[in-house]
């Protein structure tokens, strides 16, 4: 059975999408490289409650409002990737893993390399655009 990865992309009102920059440890997948937030689904947890406890544990953020993007499987792993409006100030997030956090526009996520295949997810995510209702 493959690993399950919970993900949420959160957006704000120019369209831009919160990414993180992954720590530069030789140990760590992805060393140095941006991300989307999220992490691996405990067994006995749900893709839900996964990426609350992650939003908790990575930037001591409480969400509850989120919805369903995609779920699409991956090589390694099942990924349940899921979206929220926000318009966050980064500046006053504490973060407790990774090295900073950025909004990206469509443009700049396209022009970077992103962990674990996100590049695909976030395309899909601009081309269906859910957040447009």
């Amino acid at each position: 059975m493959k690993r399950r990865g919970s993900s949420i992309i959160f957006i704000n009102d120019t369209r831009q999408i919160l990414l993180f920059l992954r720590d530069n440890k030789p140990d760590l997948p992805y060393p140095n490289m941006w991300d989307v937030p999220g992490g691996h689904v405990e067994a006995n947890e749900s893709p839900e409650k996964c990426i609350i406890r992650e939003m908790k544990e990575e930037m001591d953020l409480d969400i509850d409002e989120f919805d369903l993007f995609s779920i699409i499987e991956f090589e390694d792993r099942i990924e349940y990737t899921f979206w929220a409006k926000a318009d966050f100030d980064i500046n006053e997030i504490v973060l407790m893993e990774g090295q900073k956090l950025k909004w990206f526009t469509r443009d700049d996520a396209r022009q970077t390399p992103l962990a674990y295949g996100f590049n695909e997810i976030i395309e899909k995510f601009y081309i269906y655009a859910p957040f447009v209702k």
